[in-house]
């Protein structure tokens, strides 16, 4: 049979061999922005787990742009060698393409790590002041932010790009700008968040005003035969908030400013609201999206098994699909999907005694 998650996808100058992406996923293992032998690791076992794509977690733009201490930057001399040491050796043995999501946290900066209580820095953790479109904190208890001022978003908007420009040196197929999960980005897209009265607040229009500018900004200095892309959300999940149409109103846009596709998340924006649970829940929204704006979109979120990916690439809903913790718990598991689907997937010569022809006994996807 003819799988339509492993039929290939042109995108941009790359050609995917399928249309199965490895999400990001923050590690919280950085040496003060630079990548560690955790990364190694962690991004070397997904480069050869059938995806045709792996997108690198959270990479942030500025220091004080992080969510923890041990989040990942690419803003120094430093973050650009040891990221660089690590993808280059998985694209030398690993059969994936790589990406990167460039990312500034916003109000949701100066946060600890997950398994130290995922709050906000107490002062003896080394917290520092955060920025947001307005001086209101993502929760009670946590950090208020400094309101930006245009000097701000220009100081941010440059980080992009000088970011940008690291990552190419890197030699990544792919960069995606971060614009959902309460980040920077979607806090000015936000109303929940974005209470400014400029031009940088109210309509939709003044609310995408900034994240464009970004947009545009890093597109100027991205080859064109290199992806770019952004992860944007498609409900804020609370009365008030972004809905699909105004998800769909921004890739639009995002569309009009050079972008290849957008990756249709959800939730984040503010403590409290909490997403559904349900398999796939992003994806009705992932398909609005692209019905409203005519880009190429991603589907993510629990989505956990091959014939649920298949259904939602054959039947149009997303372009593509992302899974993250599906490969956590099964490093091949684009393999797996393959062999569910009757596709084919590179192995890499030194696991050819582990590939269909020569083995069976692998899982059901």
């Amino acid at each position: 049979m003819s799988s339509a998650l492993f039929s290939p996808l042109p995108l941009a100058g790359v050609q995917l061999a399928n249309r199965l992406i490895v999400a990001p996923m923050c590690q919280y293992s950085a040496d003060d922005g630079a990548a560690s032998d955790w990364h190694m690791m962690h991004l070397g076992m997904l480069a050869n787990s059938g995806a045709a794509m792996v997108v690198v977690e959270a990479t942030h733009v500025e220091r004080h742009g992080r969510i923890t201490h041990g989040c990942m930057g690419l803003y120094s001399d430093n973050d650009e060698l040891a990221l660089g040491r690590v993808i280059a050796a998985a694209k030398t043995f690993g059969t994936a393409k790589f990406g990167v999501q460039l990312a500034h946290a916003g109000r949701k900066a100066s946060s600890q790590k997950p398994w130290d209580g995922a709050g906000y820095l107490r002062p003896n953790e080394d917290p520092w002041q955060t920025i947001a479109p307005s001086a209101l904190p993502f929760g009670d208890g946590w950090h208020t932010p400094r309101e930006m001022t245009e000097a701000d978003m220009d100081r941010v908007r440059d980080a992009f790009v000088n970011s940008a420009k690291r990552a190419l040196r890197i030699g990544f197929d792919e960069i995606e700008l971060h614009m959902a999960h309460g980040y920077l980005m979607h806090t000015f897209l936000s109303p929940i968040s974005n209470k400014r009265t400029d031009q940088y607040g109210g309509s939709l229009e003044n609310r995408m005003r900034f994240p464009l500018s970004v947009t545009e900004a890093v597109r100027a200095v991205v080859p064109k035969e290199v992806v770019l892309g952004a992860r944007i959300t498609g409900s804020d999940w609370k009365e008030g908030g972004i809905t699909p149409d105004e998800a769909a109103a921004l890739a639009k846009a995002l569309k009009a400013a050079g972008l290849d596709f957008v990756c249709v998340s959800s939730g984040g924006v503010a403590a409290g609201i909490h997403n559904p649970t349900g398999l796939g829940y992003n994806v009705p929204l992932a398909e609005a999206v692209k019905k409203g704006s005519g880009i190429k979109v991603r589907a993510v979120g629990l989505i956990t098994t091959a014939q649920q990916a298949e259904e939602i690439v054959a039947s149009g809903k997303a372009d593509m699909v992302a899974a993250a913790r599906a490969f956590l718990d099964d490093p091949h598991f684009g393999w797996h999907c393959a062999k569910a689907l009757g596709g084919e997937v590179a192995v890499p010569p030194q696991y050819l005694r582990a590939g269909a022809k020569m083995w069976s006994a692998t899982p059901k996807a």
